[in-house]
């Protein structure tokens, strides 16, 4: 059995390295202007495309590492990153500054969708308190809240409604090299955590009484694992908008290939996510003239694979 899954995780990783390989490349030579030519490598390859690859790259790290270890702390595989409010959070404040004339440029826009976020995670744990089934009421009912909040913003917003919009359906066209390093920092810092704490999560999917009786403080290890994932979902949002069902669909694929193991789960869904990203946002970037926000298509795969999920039964019970 222990080789069979060795093999697998063999396979599993050389297709991962070949689609980062193959989704950076192409990423970077194609894009709504066809195939780059020579004269125009430089405009854009570094002064566009390569930002804008990185960034998504590194927002579907975190938002996958985040959904791993959310999937992981409520013993539930349709949880995501988003679960606890921080989507709603970062909507209502980027909205609010938008709304107000604050968002005077992307890095602003970002502040407000980040500190807003943290501060929504701050208050539904103080409102849901230590027991999983209270935090996910929490998140539930504040991030209801702060949907009303957003739609009544945009309701009053007038010319920078579509703004507002567009930013909350999520994409990458204001990516730029301080999004980049910010967001790669925060990325490189939970992740890194994440994976520290990979075995107490493996402790934790086998129930809290076992948890506890390996020496883990399951109250306060769910506090630092929340704030981990706050901040890797935090971050990403704040740069590229709301972009849904990532933190979901890549754990779980990796789940069913490789197992529950996360200190196996946990790279496997970063590698997977680097690759899986830039090929989404290249798609947003030649479907439609124009651009089509990212959040449209990742809704677009991720609602049929929660609904497979739902009629498979999905569940802890390896």
């Amino acid at each position: 059995m222990n080789h069979i899954l060795i093999e697998r995780r063999e396979r599993t990783i050389i297709f991962l390295a070949f689609l980062l390989l193959f989704s950076f490349l192409l990423s970077l030579s194609y894009g709504s202007s066809g195939f780059i030519s020579s004269s125009a490598l430089y405009s854009k390859i570094l002064d566009y495309r390569l930002k804008r690859t990185i960034l998504s790259a590194v927002v579907g790290a975190s938002l996958a590492s985040a959904g791993c270890a959310m999937q992981s702390l409520f013993r539930n595989p349709l949880a995501d990153p988003y679960i606890i409010g921080v989507s709603s959070g970062a909507s209502a404040g980027a909205s609010l500054a938008i709304v107000l004339g604050l968002a005077n440029s992307s890095i602003s826009l970002m502040v407000f969708a980040f500190f807003s976020s943290l501060l929504t995670v701050y208050v539904v744990y103080k409102i849901g308190g230590s027991t999983t089934s209270s935090l996910l009421l929490a998140g539930i009912a504040v991030a209801t809240f702060l949907t009303g909040v957003t739609s009544f913003l945009i309701y009053i917003a007038g010319e920078s409604m579509r703004i507002v919009i567009f930013w909350i359906m999520g994409g990458f066209w204001t990516a730029n090299w301080l999004k980049v390093k910010l967001t790669l920092i925060s990325a490189a810092i939970g992740i890194a955590l994440l994976y520290i704490f990979s075995w107490r999560l493996n402790a934790l999917l086998l129930g809290e009484e076992h948890a506890e009786s390996v020496g883990i403080d399951v109250g306060r290890f769910r506090a630092i694992i929340i704030a981990i994932s706050s901040l890797l979902t935090a971050s990403a949002v704040s740069v590229s908008g709301v972009i849904g069902f990532v933190g979901l669909i890549i754990p779980h694929t990796m789940r069913m290939i490789l197992g529950f193991d996360n200190r196996i789960l946990i790279p496997f869904s970063v590698l997977f996510a680097m690759g899986f990203m830039p090929l989404v946002d290249l798609a947003a970037r030649v479907v439609v003239p124009g651009e089509l926000p990212i959040g449209v298509i990742t809704s677009m795969l991720g609602a049929p694979f929660f609904i497979y999920l739902l009629r498979r039964g999905a569940r802890f019970d390896s």
